[in-house]
This record gives C-alpha cells, structure tokens and sequence, in this order.
C-alpha cells in the first residue's frame, strides 16, 4: 500500500490526497483526486495472496510527469479527434493538437492532468468533481462531470455524471492498465478474455477511426475467451497499424445501450496463474482494448523500479465510438454529443474473483 500522505501536496492551487476504499472481502482501492486516478487495485488470487494488478507509479510526483494516461478519467473525449476539430450545428470547433494534427483524450491537459474537488468520502466510496469551463481545450459549454469509485464485495465500481449548458461532444472513460497476474508479472499474452463484440472500428495510420468491421473470422473475434496473445501476431493490417490492440469493440446489440440502462456482462479476463477473474460489467455501447503497445518510456519507471513494457498490461476503456462527431448520421457509430438538459449517466463495474 502507498502512504496517503506521500500525495499531500498543493497541486493547480488545489490539495490533493490520496484515499484507501477497502472491503471485509480482501480489496482495496486507492483513488487521488489528482486526474480521478486509481493509484493502485489489491486483490486477492485463488491461495489468498493479495497483488496490485493495475500498473502506475509510487509517488505523485511520478504522477504528475508520466505520460501515459495511467488510471485516469478521459474528458472531455477519450480516444482521437480527427483534426483536432467538429462540428455542432453549424459552428466549427478547433480543440488542441497533441497527437500530431489530432487530438488525443481532451487535449494537453485532459481530465487526468486535473485536480477534482472531492465531494465525500467514506470507507468504501469517493465522489469527485470536476467543472470543465467553456473554451477549455477548445471544447464549447461549461461541463459538470461527477466520477464516483465504489468498492463493494470484490468489486470496483465507476459511475460518470455529467451535464453541459450547451451543446459537446463527450466520451467519459478509466484508463486503468490492468495485469490479473500482479503489476510486476510481466507480458499479459496468457490472461484470456471474452468480450461480447460483434464488430470493431478499424483507423487508418494515424489510428483515427474509418470504418466499423464485423469480427467474424478475424483476430478481433474474442467471442469465445482465448489468450490475448493467440492472435496477437497475426498477418492482419488492422494489428500492424496499432502496434496490437487499440481498438473499440462493439458490444451485441450496441445501439440499444442507453444512458442509465441496466448492467450487461460484456467482458471477462482471467489469468490462469494466479486464477484472478475480472468480470466487467457496464452500460456503455463499446469498450476500448488496448494491449499497452505504447507503454515503453524508460524514464518513467514503475513501481518498485520495474521499467515500462509494452504488452505488460490491458486496458478495457468502457466508452462511446471515438471520434463519433465526425460520423454523424452513420447509423454504424454511435452519437457523441451532449446537449443541454440531458443527463450522461454511465456504469462500470470490474467485478473480481478467483478460480
């Protein structure tokens, strides 16, 4: 465990802390204010032994000059923007450029560059805050976003609240980098998943999104649960191009899926090894996998000193279609804007055991 008082610290003008949720069933979450981030995740495995199995760093200094959106929440749009530019009704957007021309997870300063107000805490929840003004990054209304992490039985719980007081584009999502086997176990080519997809969004060299596929026949079919390395290094242009998997996977019946709907089991990874199960549970149409192919930054150790490697981890990134505005009226993608008067109001749950 890290010490809470190793993040206290002025950061934006703003505290930022460090709080432990736990449970009498053995997990533990500690959650910062400092970008919504889950510092670390302890879980039990089938013989009892407790490990981290997300990755990240062991001081906030270390978190305040990583790159790599560890852990936190995406805003205003997680994934890439085409451009860096969309249009609303007729009004043309320009948002910051920081992945080429593009734009990537909000901008420079995303929602995981922020402080959030923390609005309640208690052992085993945290409700924070965040007030994104009009104009920020580029991005038009003054948005309100509540991110709440619960910890229940074996469970982490994220629920997204937001609303705007004029028309955004929007696409709430954690970036947790998951290892079932412990943070320091290495390449996650053995932990198997099952995702209930029925198609993918393939992007062209600069990884923005062009067109939805079907999954049948393809490296992307996690239909039935396999090792995430057995098609790893197929002869396919759509894994060439991201270096692996950094794409989002359509859940069956996706257009159905609606803020606030009911919970649908639509994903389940495993490591063998140690026998940690991670059940996800959600009301979003999609999810983002992302087998950490970009996660080699030698200057940015890990915890207990251990270097950055790709494949070391997965991300699930429960969320819309990225970069869906500049699709509009292509009923294959979803409808990423929020208007005045609605209410954005997604769950995920990453429910844990052990075989």
């Amino acid at each position: 465990m890290i010490n809470e008082a190793s993040f206290n610290q002025l950061v934006q003008g703003k505290q930022v802390g460090l709080y432990t949720l736990a449970t009498p069933e053995g997990l533990k979450a500690q959650i910062t204010n400092y970008g919504a981030k889950i510092v670390s995740l302890f879980v039990p495995d089938a013989a009892g032994e407790v490990a981290d199995v997300v990755l990240g760093f062991a001081t906030l200094d270390e978190w305040l000059t990583q790159e790599v959106y560890f852990n936190g929440i995406n805003g205003r749009t997680a994934g890439r923007i085409r451009g860096a530019q969309f249009d609303i009704d007729g009004t043309t957007y320009h948002v910051t450029q920081n992945a080429g021309e593009h734009c990537l997870h909000g901008g420079y300063h995303g929602f995981n560059d922020k402080v959030w107000d923390v609005v309640e805490v208690k052992d085993t929840a945290i409700k924070l805050r965040y007030l994104s003004v009009d104009g920020e990054e580029g991005f038009p209304g003054n948005l309100e976003v509540l991110v709440t992490y619960i910890v229940k039985d074996k469970d982490i719980i994220i629920q997204y609240d937001a609303t705007t007081d004029q028309p955004t584009i929007l696409n709430l999502t954690n970036h947790a980098y998951f290892n079932l086997g412990g943070n320091a176990s290495g390449p996650i080519f053995g932990q198997t998943l099952w995702l209930d997809a029925e198609s993918y969004v393939a992007g062209d060299e600069a990884l923005i999104p062009v067109a939805v596929k079907p999954v049948d026949g393809t490296p992307f079919d996690f239909r039935t649960a396999k090792p995430i390395g057995k098609d790893f290094f197929a002869d396919c242009a759509d894994l060439r191009i991201a270096g692996g998997y950094d794409h989002c996977f359509n859940f069956t019946g996706w257009n159905n899926c609606r803020s606030g709907n009911e919970l649908t089991l639509r994903g389940v990874a495993l490591d063998p090894v140690s026998g940690r199960k991670m059940e996800m549970y959600t009301n979003q149409p999609c999810v983002q996998f992302y087998s950490a192919n970009f996660l080699k930054n030698p200057c940015f150790p890990l915890r207990g000193g251990k270097p950055q490697q790709t494949q070391t981890a997965f991300c699930l990134e429960t969320q819309t279609m990225p970069d869906s505005i500049h699709h509009q009226g292509d009923e294959s993608f979803t409808n990423g804007v929020l208007r005045a008067g609605e209410k954005y109001d997604y769950t995920t749950v990453y429910k844990f055991s052990a075989e």
